[in-house]
C-alpha cells in the first residue's frame, strides 16, 4: 500500500511513483525527455512546407496538383512522427527519490528499471556539442556487477545527474 507523504499530487509525470513509493519514500527529483525527441517530425514538416509553396509556384496543374499530394503526404507524416514521439514522452518517466531511482517507459509495454542509491557505482553524462547547447544528453547509471541502458535525450542530463550523485 501506497503511503501518502510518498504521492505527488497533481504533479504530471509521475504516475508511475505514485504506484510504486514505498512508504516514507521521497521523490528528490524528476526528469524528462528534452525537445529535441520531436526533431524527426521537423524534417518532413520543412519538407511538406516547401514541396507546398514550390506547387504554388507552378502554373501548370499537371506539376502542381502532384507538388500539392506530395505536401499533403509529407505533412501526414510529420503529424504521424510528431504524435508517435508525443506518447514516448509522455509515456516516460525519471525519478529520483532518497532510496532509489526509477525509470518507466512503454505505454501498451512496460520497460522499468531501478537501482538503489547504495548499488550505484557511477552516472555517466555523455553530450555532443548540440547536445551542450541545447541542454540534452545522455544519462548511463553504472551499479553493482551490471550497467543500465543509456538513457538518450534528457533534458539537464548534469542535473539529473547531481540528483543521483548526491544522494
Amino acid at each position: 500500500m501506497e503511503s501518502e507523504s510518498a504521492r505527488v499530487e497533481g504533479s504530471a509525470g509521475v504516475a508511475y511513483f505514485n504506484r510504486v513509493a514505498k512508504p516514507g519514500e521521497n521523490l528528490l527529483a524528476r526528469g524528462r525527455l528534452h525537445w529535441i525527441i520531436y526533431a524527426n517530425a521537423f524534417l518532413p514538416l520543412a519538407l511538406a512546407i516547401g514541396v507546398a509553396i514550390a506547387g504554388v509556384f507552378m502554373n501548370d496543374p499537371h506539376v502542381s496538383v502532384p507538388l500539392y499530394i506530395a505536401a499533403v503526404l509529407l505533412g501526414l507524416l510529420a503529424l504521424w512522427t510528431f504524435l508517435a514521439r508525443f506518447v514516448i514522452g509522455a509515456t516516460t518517466e525519471f525519478t529520483v527519490t532518497d532510496h532509489r531511482v526509477i525509470v518507466k517507459r512503454g505505454l501498451f509495454s512496460l520497460h522499468t528499471i531501478e537501482i538503489a542509491h547504495d548499488k550505484i557505482e557511477s552516472v555517466d553524462v555523455d553530450q555532443t556539442l548540440l547536445g551542450r547547447m541545447l541542454g540534452y544528453g545522455t544519462v548511463t547509471i553504472r551499479g553493482v556487477g551490471s550497467s543500465w541502458d543509456p538513457i538518450p535525450q534528457i533534458a539537464d542530463p548534469i542535473a539529473f545527474r547531481n540528483a543521483i550523485t548526491v544522494h
